[in-house]
């Protein structure tokens, strides 16, 4: 089992990471919350960082996923327990909101905002409401987290800002019609792809 990993970031192009951790490049799958935090801490992703792992092993695949704090992979591994969340939904629920805004739409038994996850239909989203409430009574999630702040590519221009971000929402399960529609109404200029992600996925839960 591989728990961690810490190294270089390769290539970058939401969700996939490929890190090179001593001339071996592992290739992961990580939230965009995970992205965010990595463009804060590394830049445009030239220094080493660190990520803690789980592996998924399927019939046809070994696959490995990432996170940035513990808080993120304790909830992907507790979302991969509910009976119809796979990994990639698992993904697009830590992408869509903090861990603290996923505790406190549990809380509040908001299934609407659920809903608003691409993938996340109303059984989904009940059975989210009803499982989740009591994996995350008196577990070790934090209850509160700051959303982590946007990182920087600002090295890209708008539109290959916005061809990444549409990438990206595509990859999460967001059709090509509705990518379209949560990126159309932000003012492009000046933003990198996740900053623009991130105001796109904030249209999306509203």
């Amino acid at each position: 089992m591989i728990g961690q990993l810490r190294g270089r970031i390769i290539e970058k192009q939401p969700p996939r990471l490929v890190i090179d951790v001593g001339g071996v490049g592992y290739e992961v799958e990580a939230p965009l919350s995970t992205f965010f935090t990595l463009g804060q801490n590394a830049g445009a992703g030239n220094g080493e960082v660190t990520l803690l792992t789980q592996m998924v092993v399927r019939e046809d695949a070994m696959l490995l996923y990432g996170f940035a704090t513990n808080d993120e992979r304790s909830l992907f591994r507790e979302l991969i327990k509910v009976s119809g969340v796979g990994a990639k939904l698992a993904l697009t629920v830590l992408s869509g909101m903090s861990v603290a805004d996923f505790v406190a739409t549990i809380e509040a038994d908001d299934a609407a905002r659920l809903t608003g996850l691409p993938g996340v239909g109303k059984k989904t989203a009940a059975r989210l409401l009803v499982e989740m409430r009591d994996k995350l009574s008196g577990s070790a999630i934090a209850p509160a987290l700051a959303p982590a702040a946007p990182g920087g590519d600002g090295a890209s221009g708008a539109g290959d800002a916005k061809a990444v971000a549409r990438q990206a929402l595509m990859s999460l399960g967001y059709k090509p019609a509705e990518s379209e529609r949560l990126l159309g109404g932000i003012e492009a200029e000046g933003m990198d792809s996740e900053t623009l992600i991130r105001e796109a996925l904030r249209r999306a839960v509203r």
